[in-house]
């Protein structure tokens, strides 16, 4: 794009802080509502963990309360190191105590950072306009707004792996012949090699699923920068080890248990669901109501079309997305925040498409040039108000007082076993219950078990229990043989929304 006064730095810096300005309002509107509002099950499970962290900290707790918190804690899945639980937690000394807010001010600080890093390589590959509004994309898009602030691993971790490629990408482009002594350009690079390996492996050990596109970008940018000599490289295998180290203590040989459970129940269990087109087609339009398919083409072949090492980089890119989708089929089209990564990437892709529509529009001046930019803005301003909408669309604040409510109807030292939400951790989180769970009659189960009968096994699996607590009443209709069973118990409390019954 050629340099007129519009084209100026001071002016595409102004507007870039006002984006940057408006992505973090977006993410702080609400900021106070339970974290019911996506996903409900993953960030219960991350305030449970982080409460357990908290008061084993605070030294007013009492021994039950912390033994409490514990036993809720140990008995949630634990599959990733509670890194943003621990940040959360020790800063919930700030504000005297829990505070969701806290948990959505670190998420939305994170994905701004990321921003800021996104931007800087999307103007070193395309002029800033292009970047500008693909940079709005990244921070205006609803989905975004959602997933980048919810209390869980994943913001934090796409948020490390964007500033991570982001120093790979400075490596390459500043890297000096490595064999031919230590000058002032290898001096240079060791320092984006470090920051890279750094972020890379940190991304990589907050949520080993980023391990697919860290890799498949490292590999790449390292054969483009090196090429076949790459393993003669100190620098290499420095990030190599810095990347790679810490998640593989982590997941294989601190974790080697929780993480063959993990395998075999959502990927070799479910692995039959790749040799069906009807997951392809699933998979796809899941992806739509996400991004917008239009978007997410445009930026596919941006990835074809991008400047050289650009391309090597997004084409890797979405390499380790398919190979990341096949590996886990089933939360391809059920699980949104699983696909949090291609937010940046589609907005990389987006820049390249951008670019040449930008610089064609400079050169049209008037009428024209003004049209497109109102454009751009009645965009911007839709999907930021589309964005606000969903936030605050639906109000939580009553479900506390709900779920305390559930928990005093049940005896202290009671044995439950529950149809409720979110495998109880609404429960635990505000009623301080913890119960068994029935199990619900939903797609997955369906899809590993399709012929099983749970109330068949009622008898089997109540054995022990005092009460049987119904929260969930859409689950309870769909399984009409245990609520004929439950109805002829007698009901030993009730209340707007749950039911507990006496198994005695």
């Amino acid at each position: 794009m050629k340099t007129t006064p519009q084209t100026r730095p001071q002016t595409w810096s102004v507007l870039f802080i006002l984006i940057l300005a408006l992505g973090g309002l977006l993410r702080l509107l609400d900021l106070t509502d339970p974290p019911l509002d996506f996903h409900t099950s993953r960030q219960l499970r991350n305030s449970i963990v982080a409460r357990d962290i908290y008061y084993n900290a605070l030294p007013s707790a009492t021994d039950e309360q912390r033994q409490l918190a514990t036993s809720f804690a140990n008995s949630v899945g634990k599959y990733e190191p509670p890194v943003i639980e621990t940040i959360v937690a020790y800063s919930y000394f700030l504000t005297g105590g829990e505070n969701i807010a806290i948990a959505r001010v670190w998420e939305t600080f994170f994905w701004l950072a990321a921003g800021v890093a996104l931007f800087d390589l999307m103007r070193r590959t395309t002029n800033p306009w292009a970047a500008l509004i693909a940079l709005a994309y990244y921070f205006v898009l609803p989905f975004s707004v959602e997933v980048s602030r919810s209390f869980q691993p994943d913001p934090l971790m796409t948020s490390a792996f964007v500033i991570g490629i982001y120093f790979l990408y400075r490596w390459s482009e500043d890297n000096s012949p490595l064999l031919s002594g230590e000058g002032l350009g290898v001096r240079s690079t060791w320092k984006w090699a470090i920051l890279a390996a750094v972020f890379l492996g940190f991304a990589t050990f907050v949520k080993i699923v980023i391990a697919f596109f860290v890799g498949a970008a490292a590999i790449s940018l390292v054969l483009f920068t090196l090429g076949k000599d790459f393993w003669k490289s100190k620098q290499v295998w420095v990030m190599a080890a810095i990347m790679v180290i810490p998640a593989l203590l982590f997941y294989v040989v601190l974790g080697s248990g929780r993480s063959t459970e993990y395998f075999f129940a959502w990927t070799v269990a479910l692995m039959k669901l790749i040799t069906s087109t009807d997951f392809y087609t699933k998979w796809l339009a899941f992806l739509g109501t996400l991004f917008g398919l239009v978007i997410l083409f445009l930026s596919i072949a941006g990835a074809l079309i991008a400047p050289t090492r650009l391309r090597w980089l997004l084409v890797s890119l979405w390499i380790g997305y398919l190979l990341y989708g096949l590996t886990l089929p089933f939360q391809m089209y059920t699980h949104s925040y699983y696909h949090i990564q291609l937010i940046p990437i589609l907005a990389l892709g987006l820049a390249v498409v951008l670019h040449p529509l930008t610089e064609s529009v400079a050169d049209m001046g008037g009428v024209r040039s003004a049209g497109f930019i109102a454009l751009v803005l009645a965009v911007i301003g839709f999907q930021s108000y589309v964005s606000r909408s969903v936030l605050v669309a639906e109000s939580f604040r009553h479900e506390p007082e709900f779920w305390s409510s559930v928990g005093e109807a049940i005896p202290a030292d009671a044995k439950v076993i529950a149809l409720t939400q979110d495998y109880g951790y609404r429960l635990m989180l505000y009623g301080w219950r913890k119960v068994d769970l029935w199990p619900l009659a939903t797609e997955l189960s369906a899809t590993r078990n399709p012929d099983k009968d749970n109330a068949a096994q009622f008898d089997d699996l109540t054995a022990d229990k005092d009460y049987f607590l119904v929260t969930l009443f859409g689950q309870l209709d769909k399984q009409p043989g245990l609520k004929e069973i439950l109805a002829a118990y007698p009901i030993a409390a009730e209340g707007d929304g749950y039911i507990l019954y006496d198994l005695r």
